[in-house]
């Protein structure tokens, strides 16, 4: 019970906690308190999640009185459209406005195989990637489970227009994950979970920048999602000019925690690995990425790294990517380059609010 009350308290803005940051067994646990059966979770689940309705006034099959402790304790969380940009590729990035004004980036991605949606977990960022725009203006805020859960639905409603599905969730927009632990975690049961957004685990992927006692956290979980690690150096000494989280916990410690994740779940890792030009892109390097990630169960997405107005990195030619990947292959590393999307909209992360948002990310 004591993990019921911090799940419904009110947040600090005093905004009513999000219905939708409940966990499927926290609405039962609810409406025991309640003195209400507990099938009704199953029934509200199917409005908010199947219906997708927007008021707890629409439930029409639970009685007034329990619509009217619902609407007295939670809300449904909404967010407002600021701008929507539609690339020729059929990507889709929305800049929403939540309840106290900030901002945050949601993207849907058309792929052949369904309708992937990344979602953002903060507004902002405290971590400092040098290369990043999510960080501009530093953290204002960790979102709310229901403000995270509500940008899936938000996407979905936008899918619904054309009869489509959101097939799959990645967790790598704004903000660090892991630096959210506490309000990711009941938003990735949520859409796991089949009375909710029924998104298969293995649909879900959740990518950090390396905070690691969060790692081992997530480990223990041994939940069946996958796991990304944004590594983007081969060096401790390169990744901490990049990455300011590597001074916290440089990058021997970091591939620690991988490997014990790795042998606590059975599951192989991504290493999404960003090409600047001249920082970290030479084919010295990728025998040096190599050598780090030996005998280890893992993955490599080599992403040509977008241009952002606010920073200097320039962006890797096309044949010293080919180069590098060539290099991996050779050295046995399962690797692929990242397919470019949105490259004619604000794609790189973070770059649309800080167009729209400058006051947000001064």
């Amino acid at each position: 019970m004591e993990e019921l009350k911090k799940t419904v308290k009110v947040p600090e803005s005093g905004q009513l906690r999000s219905v939708y940051s409940l966990k499927f067994e926290d609405l039962q646990d609810w409406l025991k308190e309640q003195d209400e059966p507990k099938f009704r979770a199953t029934q509200i689940f199917e409005w908010l999640y199947q219906k997708r309705v927007t008021s707890f006034g629409e439930m029409l099959n639970l009685s007034k009185d329990l619509r009217e402790k619902l609407a007295n304790s939670f809300t449904i969380t909404t967010l407002k459209i600021v701008t929507r940009q539609v690339s020729s590729d059929g990507t889709v990035k929305f800049l929403f406005e939540l309840h106290d004004g900030y901002s945050i980036e949601t993207v849907v991605m058309r792929h052949d195989y369904g309708n992937s949606v990344c979602v953002t977990t903060q507004v902002g960022c405290r971590l400092g990637c040098t290369f990043c725009a999510s960080t501009l203006g530093g953290l204002k805020r960790n979102l709310e489970a229901g403000e995270i859960v509500a940008q899936v639905l938000e996407s979905q409603r936008a899918m619904d227009e054309v009869e489509e599905r959101v097939s799959s969730v990645v967790v790598m927009g704004i903000g660090e994950p892991f630096d959210n632990y506490d309000e990711l975690v009941p938003f990735l049961k949520t859409i796991n979970h089949e009375k909710g957004l029924n998104i298969g685990a293995r649909h879900i992927t959740v990518s950090t920048s390396g905070v690691v006692p969060k790692i081992y956290k997530f480990a223990d979980e041994k939940m069946q999602i996958n796991f990304a690690i944004s590594l983007h150096a081969p060096t401790t000494e390169i990744r901490s000019k990049l990455m300011p989280v590597n001074r916290a916990w440089p990058l021997e410690k970091l591939m620690d925690s991988i490997r014990y994740y790795i042998e606590t779940t059975g599951r192989r890792v991504t290493f999404e690995y960003g090409l600047f030009g001249g920082v970290n892109d030479q084919e010295e390097h990728a025998e040096l990425l190599a050598d780090l990630i030996k005998g280890i169960k893992c993955h490599v997405n080599l992403i040509p790294v977008n241009y952002v107005l606010e920073r200097d990195y320039v962006r890797t030619p096309r044949e010293q990517i080919f180069a590098f990947e060539k290099v991996l292959k050779k050295r046995g590393v399962n690797v692929t380059i990242r397919r470019e999307q949105g490259h004619d909209i604000d794609a790189a992360c973070g770059q649309l609010r800080a167009k729209e948002r400058k006051e947000e990310t001064r």
